[in-house]
Order: structure tokens, then C-alpha cells, then sequence
């Protein structure tokens, strides 16, 4: 069984503050310097922060809590407004019509998905600040402070390239109607500043104790992440400053995972195994540990398959939820290895998924409507509540995306052919027949990072995202920023909508 102590830690440190007697004995403050200046409770500190990335199992629901795993949090309301995925209402009577209206850009403040999102960074900013605090005033070791630090710089940019302009605070003593709106490009500046000032501080160990932590290579890449969207965020490119960032998790040691046959696999490759139980530490970079019944859980595979297919490959019953729409499948060349993570046509369990879906809300689409997504094989499982595969944040693959897209808009088209090469060559394609352009980038992103939650980053930075397609028309600009949900304006009147909704 899958076990991280830093995680489980997390989960108990929760559960410890919500059952405090409130009549038991207060300790002296500098019994508690003492206690977070010591590596266990500088780890209880920062466990905290990272209880929020996987968000929480549950039994009987997602909360809409954590990064990705489950269902109705930020991974939802990115991924279904992007091009690759949706949950269509069924002609059934299932599934609830926010996800269609995520995918066909016509989504309201009062989204219950959207204020999940924005309440679930604001708690990990808010753990973030407290342990920050702890760490500093006790005088604790320079890389935990520095990895809480990153931690919150991480929430923060999550929160910037969904909302733009955001409140904006890094010490707890403040109301929640009290705390200003920074815009974005101050926030931006901010990030920037702390992840300058702390990534070399963090640990530069990978695996065992880190497997799901920020070291340097994570830092530097959440770095890259940043630099790589500077444009959007601010109206300055950082192509440069990005390419930098991504040489320094080269230094780390990394390489892309084999993608050669292996009949251990389900879908018969290696590849597969960046998305099995836990992460190749080869590629990847930054995951989240998930072990069903214990700490978060995954979902995708499950949810996509309909009862009786899930039933037949998995013995339990699936969810006949998120589909792949045609345009995006019919992109993928049929040598590729990565066009194996789909389902059409006639499945075991008498399926037959169609290519075309014909309504995403009204009246809706047929049951069997949609092609499926495998990608996440369920491991370690025996139920349809989800599955122990952990979820890569970041793997090598997408660094190395990031230096062809940034040679090519520096004009070095020539240096970019070898990073797309290598992502081609590994899925069974040919190398590029010349120099890539950007469209070749963006394209070679979606196919080798789709439902891992960047595209509707990428689709921004390409202006791809307000383009029309088989469910809608053109999109109007201001959809590239989520509304600011209703429920935080209401708790703090000094926020300003974002332009294009109701405030």
C-alpha cells in the first residue's frame, strides 16, 4: 500500500484542529517556536498546505476539494471549458448541466464548480500564510520556509489565470471583507518575487520522502509555468526567462519515460505507466499521491466509462459521465501510441460509444454518445468510487514543450525541431518534416497533455480558446476569465467583477 507520511500527516493535523477542546490547556508560544524550528513540526507546518492539493476522499461525493482526482473542483472547471473534455446531460435524465455550460462558455457567477475553485485556493493560500508564519518566527530550517513559500506562490498563480484580478493577502490577521483586490499583474510580481528568491533554497532531492513535494525542480518549473503565461497575465512576454527556467529542471536529471510495447500494461505501453499508481520518477516531476479509501482518489477513468463497459474491464460499474469531444479525437494520428487512451465504437459489456454527440444540454446526449478516455487505468480499486492512480502536476514531457514553444517565438524554430521530435518519436510518430511552427507546438501540447489540466492555459496563450466549435458559437473575450463567484462578493463588497458579468 501506498503510503506518504507528509500527506497522511496532513490529514491528521486536520483532524486534530477540528476536534480541539477548546477547555484543554494552552501551551507557552515558545514551546511552539521550539516545537515548528524541529524538521517534525516544520513537516506538520507544511502539511497543511499540502492536505489541499489532493483535496479529500469521500465516500458518498466529491466536495470539490484539491487539484484533480476528483470531480466538481478546479480540475472541472478548467478542463471542461477547454476543448477536451465535458460531462454532457444524458437523454436520461443524468448528469447535471453546469459542465455543459462550462464547455459551451455560458457559465454564471453563482456556478457551485467555480465557487468550489475559489474557495479551495483561498484554504490553501490560508494554510500557506499560517505556516509561513510559524516557520519564520521559529527560526526554522531556510528550505522549509522557502517550501511553504512556493507552496502559497503556487495557489496564488492558480487563482491569477482563473480570476485575473484576486484578493490578495499573506497574513490570516485580516476579515475576509477586509482583504483587498490586487490586480493581476501585481499578484503576478509577487509570485515571480517569491519563486526568484526561495527555488534555490528548496531541497534537491527527488523521490521518497518528496515523491509529491516541492523540490528545486518543481519550483523551477511552476516557474516556467509562470514566465510561460507572463504575456497573458501581464502584457509582457518572458519567453526568454521561461527557457531559462526549464534548463534548470534539465539539471535535474530528468528524461521522458519509455513509451516501447509491454504486455503489462493495459494499453500496452510503458507510457501508460506515468498515469498508473504511482508516478516514473524518470519524468515526473510533481504528482498527487492518492490511495483509494485512504488519501484523495481518481476518478477519470471511471467516470467516463458507461456501467456495463467499466463493469466488463474493471468488474465494477462506471459513471457514464465525460466524454472526448470528435474534434479533438479525430486530431490524433491512429499510429500514435496516445490515441489508445480512447474508447469508440464496440466495447466489452455490449457498448457501443458513437463519435458524434449530437447535444450537450438540450435535450442532451444519448447514453452511449461520446468517445471515452482510458488514460487513467484504474489501479488499485475494487469499487466505482475512483481509483489509487496518482495525478502528475508536472512531468518532464511538458518542460520540454515549453522549450520548443519558447524557441519558436524567439524566432529559433531550427533549436525547437529536437523538443518535438522526442515527444513524436516516443508515441510511435515520425519526426517533423521541417522546423515547427506554433501551431505544431500547440497541437503536439494537446496530444501528449490532454486531461492533465494545462489546456485551457495553453488554448489562451494560443488564442485557440474563444474560437467556435461544434457546440457554440465564438466566444466573447472576457470568457478567458472565470467570474469572481458571488458568494465573495457578497463576503467582501470592496471586490470588483470581472468585466462581462453580473456583478
Amino acid at each position: 500500500m501506498k503510503i506518504k507520511n507528509i500527506l497522511l500527516a496532513g490529514v491528521s493535523l486536520l483532524a486534530l484542529f477540528s476536534c480541539t477542546d477548546v477547555d484543554e490547556n494552552v501551551y507557552d508560544k515558545y514551546a511552539a517556536d521550539d516545537f515548528y524550528s524541529t524538521p517534525e513540526g516544520a513537516n506538520s507546518a507544511l502539511a497543511g498546505i499540502y492536505a489541499q492539493i489532493p483535496g479529500e476522499f469521500t465516500r458518498d461525493g466529491a466536495t470539490g476539494v484539491g487539484y484533480a482526482g476528483a470531480d466538481n473542483g478546479w480540475y472541472d472547471m478548467n478542463c471542461m471549458a477547454s476543448d477536451e473534455q465535458v460531462i454532457p446531460h444524458r437523454t436520461d435524465g443524468n448528469w447535471q448541466e453546469d459542465y455543459a455550460r462550462l464547455h459551451k462558455h455560458t457559465w454564471l457567477p453563482t456556478e457551485g464548480i467555480i465557487n468550489n475553485t475559489w474557495n479551495w485556493l483561498y484554504k490553501g493560500i490560508f494554510n500557506a500564510n499560517l505556516a509561513v508564519g510559524l516557520l519564520e518566527k521559529s527560526n526554522a530550517e531556510a528550505a522549509k520556509i522557502a517550501e511553504a513559500k512556493v507552496l502559497r506562490a503556487f495557489f496564488y498563480y492558480l487563482l491569477i489565470d482563473d480570476f485575473g484580478d484576486v484578493p490578495f493577502y499573506t497574513d490570516n490577521n485580516v476579515t475576509v471583507d477586509k482583504i483587498p483586490q490586487a490586480s493581476r499583474k501585481e499578484v503576478y510580481n509577487f509570485i515571480v518575487k517569491e519563486l526568484t528568491e526561495n527555488v534555490e533554497l528548496l531541497y534537491g532531492t527527488k523521490g521518497g520522502d518528496f515523491y509529491g513535494r516541492f523540490n528545486k525542480w518543481a519550483g523551477y518549473t511552476l516557474l516556467a509555468k509562470v514566465y510561460l503565461n507572463a504575456e497573458v497575465y501581464t502584457g509582457e512576454a518572458k519567453w526568454s526567462e521561461c527557457l531559462a527556467a526549464c534548463n534548470k529542471v534539465s539539471d535535474g536529471g530528468f528524461s521522458l519515460h519509455s513509451g516501447e510495447a509491454s504486455a503489462s500494461s493495459p494499453l500496452g505501453n510503458k507510457y501508460y505507466e506515468l498515469f498508473g499508481d504511482v508516478s516514473p520518477q524518470d519524468e515526473t516531476i510533481l504528482s498527487i499521491f492518492a490511495t483509494i479509501d485512504i488519501l484523495s482518489r481518481n476518478v477519470y477513468a471511471v467516470r467516463s466509462l458507461s456501467g456495463p463497459n467499466a463493469k466488463a474491464l474493471f468488474g465494477y460499474d462506471g459513471w457514464n459521465g465525460t466524454i472526448v469531444p470528435k474534434e479533438f479525437y479525430l486530431k490524433y494520428a491512429d499510429n500514435d501510441i496516445r490515441k489508445k487512451q480512447f474508447l469508440v465504437g464496440e466495447q466489452p459489456g455490449g457498448v457501443n460509444y458513437t463519435l458524434d454527440v449530437p447535444s450537450l444540454d438540450n435535450p442532451g446526449a444519448p447514453p452511449q454518445a461520446g468517445v471515452r478516455n482510458i488514460k487513467f487505468y484504474p489501479a488499485g480499486s475494487n469499487t466505482g468510487g475512483g481509483a489509487s492512480n496518482d495525478f502528475p502536476i508536472y512531468r518532464y514531457a511538458d518542460v520540454i514543450l515549453m522549450m520548443a514553444e519558447c524557441n519558436v517565438r524567439l524566432g529559433n524554430t531550427g533549436a525547437a525541431k529536437p523538443f518535438i521530435d522526442q515527444i513524436r518519436v516516443r508515441a510511435g510518430l515520425d519526426p517533423l518534416n521541417a522546423n515547427p511552427t506554433l501551431d505544431d507546438v500547440y497541437n503536439e501540447r494537446g496530444f501528449e497533455l490532454n486531461w492533465e489540466g494545462h489546456r485551457r492555459q495553453d488554448m489562451i496563450r494560443f488564442n485557440k480558446f474563444l474560437l467556435p466549435n461544434q457546440f457554440r458559437g465564438e466566444s466573447p473575450a472576457f470568457r478567458k476569465l472565470f467570474p469572481i463567484p458571488t458568494s465573495a462578493l457578497n463576503a467582501n463588497r470592496g471586490l470588483k467583477q470581472n468585466p462581462g458579468y453580473p456583478g
